[in-house]
């Protein structure tokens, strides 16, 4: 049996992580195929429902301030949260990955330069910093992508810088360098394997930092802006007091996806993890 089907086969048999898998695949079909299947609209005015208007059967969750309806943008708002989220998790794995081994192989001054590099990053509140980061650049998809995207590169880099430090001087690596592999080669089919199986642990729980990033700043107003839809410029509908306690349909059901979201990837990681290490026993 290969590594990687050793490793389905033990993530299979832990039923919360693949509930939770099941529950985050249900959402991107759901945010995917609902909006084109039901016509969902989510920058349409409808002028007769109103203002306000509670839920029914022509507006399942209501509409809001401007008319539009509340289940449309619910539903739309997931594609830019999750998009947010996995597009700015790859980008941290994208980035730290190469920078870990690099400063894990080559040690000297790569290592010196790269880590103090991520020390300086994490040094700062990573809040405060995306916040001015997005003000300079701009409140956009692709500006949140990249700008939490890469703020989120020192925490993997650090994975695999440790990872490829225990690996470089394993017995098989120093037979590889004696008989005439260059760094390249050693790197990529050597290395690499050996000292990334930890990232898709963290990838997962990486993905959840960023959806909460990008709510956490369409909540206070500098992330995605209306008319576009996420789920964290609608719960910044719970910032007024009249809606908090008089229209909770508007609010509690972004609130509950995002909770839903971040709680599955932190089970789906942890399932990872486990699956990944050869000495954990699953509890019967």
């Amino acid at each position: 049996m290969s590594e990687a089907k050793r490793v389905l086969s033990r993530l299979r048999r832990n039923r919360r992580a693949m509930v939770c898998l099941g529950i985050l695949a249900l959402e991107v079909l759901a945010v995917l195929l609902l909006p084109p299947l039901l016509g969902l609209e989510p920058t349409l005015t409808d002028r007769e429902a109103g203002f306000w208007a509670p839920p029914s059967p022509e507006h399942w969750l209501g509409t809001d301030d401007v008319g539009r309806d509340l289940f449309a943008r619910l539903i739309c708002g997931g594609r830019v949260s999750l998009l947010v989220g996995f597009a700015a998790a790859a980008l941290s794995v994208g980035v730290g990955v190469p920078l870990g081994l690099a400063a894990g192989y080559h040690r000297g001054a790569w290592e010196f330069w790269i880590m103090r590099c991520a020390d300086v990053f994490q040094s700062f509140p990573t809040l405060v910093l995306v916040l001015c980061l997005v003000a300079l650049t701009g409140a956009s998809v692709g500006n949140l992508i990249l700008v939490i995207g890469l703020l989120g590169w020192p925490p993997i880099a650090r994975l695999v810088y440790g990872n490829t430090l225990a690996v470089r001087e394993k017995e098989y690596i120093l037979a590889v360098r004696a008989l005439g592999g260059g760094p390249w080669t050693i790197l990529t089919r050597n290395v690499l394997p050996n000292a990334v199986a930890p990232v898709w642990a963290a990838l997962a729980q990486r993905v959840g930092r960023a959806i909460l990033s990008e709510s956490s700043l369409s909540f206070l107003g500098a992330g995605i802006r209306p008319p576009q839809a996420s789920w964290g410029n609608l719960m910044q509908y719970a910032s007024s007091l009249t809606v908090l306690t008089a229209r909770p349909w508007v609010w509690v059901p972004p609130g509950l996806l995002i909770v839903l979201t971040v709680v599955c990837l932190q089970v789906v990681g942890d399932g990872l993890r486990d699956a990944l290490d050869p000495k954990f026993i699953p509890r019967k």
